[in-house]
């Protein structure tokens, strides 16, 4: 399985990194993609990737709840990197309110600027949505005829939305949320068809059923693929192909 969207640079995994990865790998999780926050984030990103190289693929963006007074510069800095090498997308970048209203605009702007460079590159990005669906998906379809591409991470909106979303010719990332009862998630991801969905965990966060309240990891994505074929009806197997072909799909590799 692949799991498409995973911090594996974060703090919570600095006594057992290693490890922690070596278990995803050992549970079959073959790819491990790595979103990108801010400036801060980069290093440890890249060298999570360079332990792993045939597992973790960097990203390259500015993520939201960053964007503050000092938005240009963590811009450029995005911008120097992609300029440098080669980066599986551009994310997570996108919009939201909930932790901060006084930036939004600066978002956008940021949010825009971002889309650009991913055409620019042919990258697709990776979107992170908070208290800001429905901006977002605007914000998106002003560059979706231009042939922008992506998938909306940690999706746990309305049906309504997943349609506009998937009319777009966006997958959607679903993950720990998935295996929570009062969410929501499990009534909408069944009326939907599997060629729209990947894998994730966004680890350290938003821990699946039976973890949930501890810290998620990577090997937790087969958590959230049971609860799929449970609730698709189908095997194990099949969300795996289904998934592992989206995700290939959606980061060409």
């Amino acid at each position: 399985m692949i799991d498409t969207h995973t911090h594996l640079y974060d703090e919570q995994f600095n006594d057992d990194r290693n490890a922690m990865i070596q278990r995803a790998i050992e549970q079959g999780i073959t790819a491990m993609y790595l979103p990108n926050c801010d400036s801060s984030t980069i290093v440890g990103m890249l060298e999570v990737e360079k332990d792993f190289p045939e597992h973790c693929f960097a990203m390259m963006g500015l993520h939201p709840c960053y964007v503050k007074e000092n938005v240009n510069d963590e811009l450029a800095v995005v911008q120097s990197w992609l300029a440098k090498r080669k980066f599986a997308a551009i994310g997570e970048i996108g919009l939201d309110y909930y932790w901060d209203k006084s930036f939004i605009e600066p978002q956008k702007m940021a949010f825009r600027k971002q889309m650009e460079w991913a055409l620019a590159y042919d990258l697709p990005i990776v979107i992170h949505t908070r208290e800001a669906m429905n901006d977002t998906i605007e914000l998106v379809h002003e560059y979706a005829s231009q042939g922008i591409r992506g998938v909306f991470h940690c999706f746990s909106g309305s049906y309504e939305s997943a349609q506009r979303i998937i009319k777009m010719g966006f997958y959607l990332g679903i993950g720990g949320v998935l295996t929570y009862k009062n969410a929501g998630l499990q009534e909408v991801v069944q009326k939907i068809g599997l060629e729209h969905l990947v894998l994730e965990t966004d680890a350290p966060y938003l821990t699946p059923a039976p973890f949930r309240g501890k810290r998620n990891e990577s090997s937790y994505t087969t958590y959230v693929a049971e609860k799929l074929a449970e609730l698709k009806g189908v095997s194990l197997a099949e969300i795996e192909d289904a998934t592992n072909k989206n995700a290939e799909n959606l980061f060409r590799s």
